[in-house]
């Protein structure tokens, strides 16, 4: 790993993978990546600290640093009517749906086992197809869940609190119908029936304002907190990492 330096200050290497542990990536590589530049980021606001005549070791010196030389500006009304007109779908009421299944457990890295799991749902989907009370007899049966003992009866849930895959497939199927193939997911395979569904409403301006600022509030603070970092790093000598388009410790 090369040395980091941001000024003549060094970033040493156990640092480093000391840091990684809070930059979650694909790869190793990766991971240490985005953890040199979060502690560049780091050493070059705590040095503005000291420029300003901040204690670099207050807990509160980079906070400081923000609010001294970072405009915030908060989002107007006109700003805030205009951004919730042009994204309707963003500000809807959640889903409802009512649904049943029954999962064949399997690991997500063992092929094997998987393929075992999809043949025997698609078994399962192929016998309740022509015998479809058969559902929660099969659930019983076969489910690694323990909604098994209520038929495979999931109850009713919004969307956003059940897994991605689920979704998917419930928001594609007809009310009573059973998914024609099995559903995939981390856990293993599912035969899914959607019992019922409710599609989110659109919800009013006055009902979702706070939520609308909020949102565009923390928009205009990335952005000028990003601004400034680039601006710092630009007028600072650092080798080791490249700051093109870094975060600041306080956007992870």
């Amino acid at each position: 790993m090369d040395v980091i330096r941001v000024n003549n200050v060094a970033i040493d290497e156990a640092a480093v993978l000391a840091e990684m542990q809070y930059h979650p990536a694909a790869t190793a590589e990766e991971a240490g990546r985005r953890a040199a530049e979060a502690l560049a980021v780091r050493e070059l606001l705590l040095q503005r600290a000291e420029a300003l005549g901040f204690d670099r070791e207050a807990e509160d010196a980079i906070d400081r640093v923000i609010a001294t030389e970072v405009s915030l500006p908060a989002p107007d009304e006109e700003s805030c009517r205009r951004y919730f007109d042009a994204n309707p779908d963003q500000f809807r009421s959640p889903s409802l749906y009512e649904a049943r299944h029954i999962l064949l457990a399997a690991m997500p890295d063992d092929e094997e086992e998987r393929e075992a799991a999809r043949m025997q749902a698609e078994t399962l989907i192929a016998a309740l197809q022509g015998d479809p009370e058969r559902f929660g007899q099969l659930a019983q049966q076969y489910s690694a869940c323990p909604s098994k003992d209520s038929g495979g009866h999931l109850g009713q849930f919004a969307s956003g609190s059940t897994i991605p895959e689920f979704e998917t497939f419930l928001d594609s199927l007809e009310i009573g119908q059973l998914s024609p193939v099995p559903v995939p997911s981390r856990y293993g395979f599912h035969v899914l029936q959607l019992l019922q569904r409710e599609a989110g409403r659109e919800m009013a301006y006055e009902q979702v304002r706070e939520r609308v600022a909020d949102y565009l509030a923390e928009s205009v603070f990335r952005t000028a907190i990003r601004q400034y970092i680039s601006v710092l790093a630009a007028e600072a000598e650092i080798t080791g990492v490249a700051l093109a388009g870094a975060d600041s410790p306080l956007l992870q």
